[in-house]
């Protein structure tokens, strides 16, 4: 295998994170970088202290609501504001940072992304709400779509299990 770039690195990195997601739709994993550095990683689950999907069941789901629609039923939080969350617990500056996340933001993260100062969003999946991206581009930030090296993603698969 080929030395990765900075790009593949990171985001390998939040495939890894998204590993310990509980959703039970989609395992999103979300890492925030600056000058090469990792400061903060997330993953959607349950808040701290409440009972995950896993365990209690997707009442998204159980109503049969498409993805990218109705994330206020959802009890997850999201990977990518668990990161920026991470921060802010910790007292870190991600301003000016770098955003990897497996899959593309959804509306409700791509204006948490905005308002923490980040300027370029990383994705690996893409997503059926497209206004986060809207929103981003909008907004000035860089967004690159980095879909996913079949061989690597299999890696992670197997070591995850």
């Amino acid at each position: 295998m080929e030395r990765p770039d900075l790009d593949e690195y990171f985001m390998e990195i939040a495939r890894v994170v998204a590993s310990r997601s509980t959703c039970l739709r989609q395992k999103v994993g979300a890492v925030i970088v600056k000058d090469k550095r990792i400061l903060t990683t997330g993953y959607n689950g349950a808040p701290s202290g409440l009972p995950h999907c896993d365990e209690v069941g997707c009442l998204r789901d159980q109503l049969n609501v498409p993805s990218g629609e109705r994330h206020e039923l959802c009890r997850a939080v999201h990977a990518e504001q668990n990161a920026i969350i991470q921060a802010a617990v910790h007292g870190v500056s991600i301003e000016g940072g770098t955003l990897y996340t497996t899959h593309q933001p959804c509306i409700m993260c791509a204006k948490m992304i905005i308002n923490a100062g980040i300027k370029r969003v990383v994705y690996g999946k893409k997503y059926a709400d497209e206004r986060g991206l809207e929103f981003l581009r909008e907004a000035g930030i860089e967004v690159v779509y980095l879909p996913y090296r079949e061989e690597n993603a299999e890696k992670i698969e197997k070591a995850s299990e």
